[in-house]
């Protein structure tokens, strides 16, 4: 066999060799010294440059190698050393379980740990104007989730438009409120980056009082007015994106649809939660109205589910994304205004809202 190279592990001088192969062994010699004799079944393949055939005897010393670089050699000892891979194969698996881990690892950290940090650093440097652009790509996502229409009947669209004056008039929203309410048949509200809130239908096919309706709007104000959407869609996006790098969409091109499915589904945090509480009471006492009623929705909605569902049951769209405690129904309970104001909407008025999804 032609000269190949050998390095026996002890020092970092180059030696080249000449090979003997037989049916049980590879002799390797210096000259007319022979070195080693490594038994074909200990032969391994070791990672190589292109063309150069590197090997290592599992019986010998683990730093020693030989690099065969004649295209007949290498096929010659591929033919007898039958075991060749095996060890290259472990080895590789090895490495490739330790570098997914790591990965895995370090992907768990970020999602748990950093991208909430970041996400709330990052979320107050953001214009409004890029928050809206943002929440119109979410915003077309949601609709087309739920596949439902706007509802637009004009004496509900006129009444919904009084009602969300009467909530604006004592804040100074960062971005520009747009509600409206949206066909379906989940009973649920939600705040989308950018100022657009959905209310559900369902959600108020089951109140019974305009306040009922306003403390749940007032609530989802206070999301939009804290940027609790935009904070989440930040994270979100992070998470898509790093579980991109795991699964091999790094393009994106999937992240709208898993940021809005996440801003529907997921329940934001107990702080923010009680923080939009906190917006809606003292939205609805600045205009002499309880803050309670919301919460009177809430557990009405609550125990007509346990009803339908017998033992079986489920929480509620909106309980399930809004979160509901005893202590934070006591803490809207407590919010009672200083004086009582007119009612939000007169009869007529609930009524057209109420009506706002029938078309003539």
């Amino acid at each position: 066999m032609t000269d190949a190279v050998f390095y026996d592990g002890e020092s970092a001088r180059r030696r080249v060799v000449s090979l003997n192969l037989t049916a049980s062994s590879l002799d390797i010699h210096e000259g007319g010294d022979w070195i080693a004799s490594w038994p074909v079944g200990a032969v391994r393949r070791k990672d190589a440059p292109d063309g150069v055939l590197r090997l290592t005897c599992e019986s010998g010393s683990p730093l020693a190698r030989l690099d065969v670089i004649d295209a007949a050699d290498q096929a010659a000892i591929r033919l007898h050393c039958r075991q060749l891979e095996t060890g290259h194969a472990r080895e590789r698996t090895g490495r490739i379980l330790f570098w997914s881990a790591g990965a895995a690892a370090s992907i768990i950290l970020c999602v748990f740990y950093l991208l909430p940090i970041l996400a709330e650093r990052l979320t107050p440097l953001i214009p409004a104007s890029y928050e809206r652009r943002l929440g119109t790509a979410v915003d077309n996502q949601v609709r087309a989730i739920f596949s439902g229409k706007i509802c637009e009947e004009p004496r509900g669209l006129a009444a919904l438009k009084t009602l969300t004056a009467h909530l604006r008039k004592n804040h100074n929203m960062p971005v520009d409120v747009d509600i409206a309410v949206l066909e379906s048949k989940v009973p649920n509200a939600i705040a989308l980056p950018g100022g657009r809130i959905y209310l559900f239908s369902a959600l108020l096919d089951k109140a019974e009082s305009a306040d009922e309706v306003a403390g749940v709007l007032g609530h989802e104000m206070g999301h939009v007015f804290h940027r609790d959407g935009l904070r989440k869609m930040i994270q979100a996006g992070g998470t898509s994106y790093l579980l991109g790098l795991l699964f091999g969409d790094v393009t994106g091109g999937g992240a709208i649809v898993f940021v809005s499915r996440y801003l529907i589904d997921s329940a934001y945090s107990r702080d923010a939660e009680a923080a939009a509480d906190s917006f809606a009471g003292h939205t609805m006492t600045a205009l002499g109205r309880p803050a309670h009623p919301m919460a009177l929705l809430l557990k009405r909605i609550e125990g007509e589910d346990k009803e339908e569902d017998g033992n079986d049951f489920r929480i509620p769209a909106f309980l399930s994304t809004h979160p509901v405690t005893d202590q934070r129904l006591k803490a809207l309970e407590k919010q009672v205004p200083s004086r009582q104001g007119e009612p939000l909407l007169d009869q007529e008025e609930w009524r057209a809202l109420k009506e706002i999804c029938k078309t003539t």
